[in-house]
């Protein structure tokens, strides 16, 4: 068996894991990453699928393991790309997450719903679901058998002894799989530089019980619209309280009503109501619950923190709680938030000074030695994390036991071979990150992205001529038109104008008509004008007109 991570092996986001035996290949999760810093354009980053397209026949399915994006949201695009139709799997939850994301995009492959406990066939390779506890409904990971040689992927997971839904991580199945022997662990690494176990999930309800009770006014909760298992409890505790709950954000709302129509949140008649019946509540009747906690533009938090008039809005009364860690990169931008909040008159409540109000879906190292003691495996390969998670999971590993021989830290491309004899690195496959909008998936490349960048850094200016079509002699012009430039620096293009018309005449007539040699002269006379009056380099844009 050889298995190639295409993405998730050195960063976090972009999971997806090819498994080959023989002539088939599976692909374990199909995730997407968000951009870090300034990307203008870029919404999502994608894994660069070439590896699975160059032969896509062998592709014979795509295993879920759940419904976070990191892991679901790159499918549309590798299913969009191959030309041939290949099943997916995974629990009715997942499923449903993937067909919303598919559907917007106009793809209905076939989804092919699995459960814990029930094994099935594929492509030669004999999978397992096995239930573990994250934030997400019905999360898996599996056993995937071929070949004589078991590997255990853990996906997302973290042993928590009494969860929302009452589905335990499965250390009893995990525990026999030990037994019968596994060739290689495939774990996730995300909190590996964490000591200790990572807290239950009954932390946060606990914490909400009290928020709940204390609060005089209404009470807002923000935190990722994925987490459906925390609206569960918020709104049992609600409806216990003798408050009414509103859901807020299109993923919010559509993960809600998906949870419901499995059967997986309960919700008392008369507790969920619209908003422009929660803008008519008292306020200490009212919960909302929405999507915002990492200051993403346009949120349901940030709407409601709008100066636009509507009805729902932040209040000096309003408890207003972030439910989520705070996504490294956005540090900057969920403090100014929070600033915004305590301006209105909001009491802010987060992890900063309230650590109850979230706790991780991921294990910690304690967690993770359990996982390695139940497993046993002979081999283990770290994922799911950047390249100091994977090396700190290795350091877990050496010190549970596992023979250095075993060992085996894989990045983005690296080929794992595995054997009998045991598993080692067999050469690379073609990997990469693709930029990307994220209505439509619509592909950029990082030379436009760096042109937009240096365009929001210096601004535009456009140098324009015209000429006479068969003399090449100048009949208007230059004429500079910027954007992106205070009025000040306006006032300078007129005199960037005269200088770049006196370079501009120095070339000869007839040479003029030869656009490359015109648009590097004017381009050129231009921006040195600019940076000697503006200090900055200015984005040019050369306008040649015959006449």
């Amino acid at each position: 068996m050889k298995l190639a991570p295409l993405g998730g092996l050195g960063e976090i986001g972009l999971n997806a894991m090819a498994l080959e035996h023989g002539a088939s290949r599976i692909l374990i999760d199909c995730g997407l990453s968000f951009p870090r810093g300034a990307m203008p354009g870029v919404d999502v980053l994608l894994p660069d699928f070439s590896h699975l397209l160059a032969a896509p026949e062998r592709l014979q399915a795509v295993v879920l393991t759940h419904a976070h994006e990191d892991h679901v949201g790159a499918l549309p695009v590798l299913l969009r790309d191959l030309p041939n139709d290949v099943p997916v799997y995974g629990t009715p939850f997942t499923l449903a997450a993937a067909r919303h994301r598919l559907e917007e995009v106009g793809l209905h492959p076939e989804l092919r719903a699995v459960h814990p406990g029930e094994r099935f066939e594929v492509g030669g390779f004999t999978l397992e679901p096995l239930t573990v506890t994250h934030s997400v409904p019905q999360a898996t990971g599996y056993a995937i058998e071929a070949g004589g040689l078991r590997v255990v992927h853990t996906g997302d997971f973290k042993l928590d002894e009494a969860p929302i839904d009452g589905h335990h991580t499965a250390v009893d199945r995990l525990g026999e799989l030990g037994e019968q022997g596994v060739d290689l662990l495939l774990s996730d690494s995300t909190n590996a530089a964490v000591e200790g176990h990572t807290r239950s999930e009954t932390v946060v309800e606990l914490a909400f019980a009290r928020l709940l009770s204390e609060a005089k006014g209404r009470v807002v909760v923000a935190m990722f619209g994925s987490h459906v298992l925390r609206v569960r409890h918020l709104v049992a505790t609600a409806a216990r309280l003798g408050r009414r709950v509103c859901i807020l954000g299109r993923s919010l709302d559509r993960n809600v009503s998906t949870a419901r129509e499995l059967g997986l949140m309960p919700v008392p008649d008369g507790v969920l109501v619209d908003p422009d019946t929660c803008a008519r509540l008292a306020p200490e009747r009212s919960l909302i619950v929405c999507t915002g906690a990492q200051a993403e533009e346009r949120s349901a938090l940030s709407n409601l923190l709008s100066t636009e008039p509507r009805d729902l809005f932040i209040t000096p009364n309003d408890t207003v709680v972030l439910s989520s860690r705070t996504i490294p990169g956005n540090e900057p931008q969920v403090m100014q938030l929070i600033d915004r909040l305590y301006a209105r008159g909001a009491k802010v409540v987060w992890t900063g000074n309230d650590p109850d109000v979230h706790v991780s879906g991921h294990g910690a190292r304690g967690d993770l030695r359990r996982m390695m003691e139940l497993v046993r495996p002979k081999a283990f390969t770290p994922i799911h994390g950047e390249l100091h998670h994977l090396h700190r999971h290795l350091d877990l590993a050496r010190e549970v036991g596992i023979a250095a021989s075993g060992l085996v830290l894989a990045t983005d491309g690296d080929v794992i071979s595995l054997t009998r004899d045991g598993a080692g690195l067999d050469g690379r496959v073609p990997v990469g990150q693709l930029l990307a909008q994220r209505d439509g998936f619509r592909l950029t490349t990082p030379e436009a992205v760096q042109e937009r960048r240096a365009i929001a850094e210096g601004g535009l200016v456009v140098v324009a001529v015209a000429l006479e079509a068969k003399t090449g002699a100048l009949l208007g012009g230059p004429t500079l038109v910027g954007r992106g430039l205070t009025d000040s620096e306006r006032h300078v293009l007129s005199h960037c104008a005269a200088e770049v018309k006196a370079a501009y005449l120095q070339v000869p007539s007839l040479s003029r008509l030869d656009t490359v040699l015109s648009n590097e002269v004017l381009t050129q006379s231009t921006r040195s004008a600019l940076k000697a009056r503006l200090g900055r380099r200015v984005m040019v844009v050369p306008a040649l007109v015959r006449a």
